[in-house]
C-alpha cells in the first residue's frame, strides 16, 4: 500500500481537454489559431531581421523592442503548437515533466513580457522627460542592467511554483480541462492541500499588476512632460513616440486582467469562455505587436516596404 501511495504521488501523464465544451468545434477553432501563431512567427521574425540590418535602429528602443519580439516568438511556441495538437491529431496526454516544464515557460515568458514593458515604459519616460541625458541614462552597461532584470526576476518568480506542484500528491484524477498546463490548473488536481499554491499565484499576480501600477506612473509623468512643451507639433510628435507602446500595453494587458477577472469572479460565465480568452492572452500579443510596431514605427514600416517593392 505504501508504494502504491508513492507511485501515485505523481501520475505519469496527465490529459488536456482543450477548450471544454467546444470539444466538436476543435477543428474550426483551430483554424483562427494556426493562422495567428504563423502571423506572430512571420511578424516578430521580421522585426528583427529589420533591427540587425539597419543600424540606425540599434537604440534602446529597438533594443527593447527586439527583447520583445524575442520573447514573442518563445512564448507562441511554448503554448500554440501544443494547442494545435490537440485541436488537430487529438494528442491530449502530455507527460508530466514536460507538462510542468510547459507550465514554468509560459508564466516565465508571461512575466518577461510584462517587464520588457515597463522597461520600455522607462525608455519612454527617459526620451520625453529627460531627452538631454537620454544617452548618459540609457548607456550599454544599463540595457545589460535591465536585461537580467527581465530575464531573472520572473525566473526567480516562476521557480518556486514548480517546488509547489512537485509537492503535491496526485491520486485519480489526470484530467486538465484546459489547452495548456498552468499552475492552478494543475494544482487543483491534486488530492492535497493547495491553499499555499493558490496564496503563492495571487502573490505572482499581484506583482504582475504592480508593473502595470509602475507604467501607469511613468506616463503620467510623461504626459505632465508633452503638455508642457510650448509648440503642438512637438507634443503630437512625443505623443506619437508613445503611441506603440500604449498599444502593445494593451493589447497585453486587457486581454490578462480579463482572464484574471472572469476566472476569480466570473463564476457565472461559461467555462470555454474562460479557456478562449486564457488562450488569445497568450497568442495575440506575439501576433499583434509586431503590427503595430511596424505600422506605427516609420523606420521598420519604410525598411518592410523596400524588401517587399524593390526589384
Amino acid at each position: 500500500m505504501v508504494y502504491l501511495n508513492r507511485s501515485l504521488f505523481h501520475p505519469t501523464t496527465f490529459f488536456l481537454i482543450g477548450i471544454p465544451g467546444l470539444e466538436e468545434a476543435h477543428g474550426w477553432i483551430s483554424l483562427p489559431f494556426c493562422f495567428v501563431y504563423l502571423v506572430a512567427l512571420l511578424g516578430n521574425a521580421t522585426i528583427l531581421l529589420v533591427i540587425k540590418a539597419e543600424h540606425n535602429l540599434w537604440k534602446p528602443m529597438f533594443y527593447f523592442l527586439s527583447i520583445l519580439s524575442t520573447i514573442d516568438l518563445a512564448l507562441s511556441t511554448t503554448s500554440v503548437p501544443r494547442m494545435l495538437g490537440i485541436f488537430w491529431f487529438d494528442a491530449h496526454e502530455i507527460n508530466f515533466g514536460a507538462c510542468v516544464a510547459q507550465m514554468f515557460l509560459i508564466h516565465a515568458f508571461t512575466g518577461m513580457e510584462a517587464e520588457v514593458l515597463v522597461a520600455m515604459a522607462f525608455d519612454r519616460y527617459v526620451a520625453i522627460c529627460a531627452p538631454l541625458r537620454y544617452t548618459t541614462i540609457l548607456t550599454s552597461r544599463m540595457l545589460m542592467g535591465i536585461s537580467l532584470c527581465i530575464i531573472i526576476r520572473p525566473v526567480l518568480l516562476t521557480f518556486p511554483m514548480v517546488y509547489l506542484i512537485y509537492r503535491l500528491p496526485f491520486c485519480q484524477a489526470r484530467i486538465i480541462a484546459h489547452s495548456y498546463c498552468e499552475h492552478m490548473g494543475i494544482a487543483k488536481l491534486s488530492c492535497g492541500n493547495i491553499r499555499i499554491n493558490a496564496i503563492y499565484g495571487l502573490f505572482v499576480v499581484s506583482l504582475f499588476l504592480m508593473n502595470l501600477v509602475l507604467v501607469g506612473i511613468s506616463y503620467v509623468y510623461i504626459l505632465c512632460a508633452v503638455f508642457r512643451l510650448p509648440s503642438q507639433d512637438a507634443r503630437l510628435k512625443s505623443l506619437n513616440t508613445c503611441g506603440s507602446h500604449v498599444a502593445v500595453l494593451c493589447v497585453f494587458y486587457i486581454p490578462s486582467v480579463f482572464s484574471f477577472l472572469t476566472h476569480r469572479f466570473g463564476h457565472n460565465i461559461p467555462h470555454y469562455i474562460h479557456i478562449l480568452v486564457a488562450n488569445l492572452y497568450l497568442v495575440l500579443p506575439p501576433s499583434l505587436n509586431p503590427i503595430i510596431y511596424g505600422v506605427r514605427t516609420k523606420q521598420i514600416r519604410e525598411r518592410v516596404l523596400h524588401v517587399f517593392t524593390k526589384k
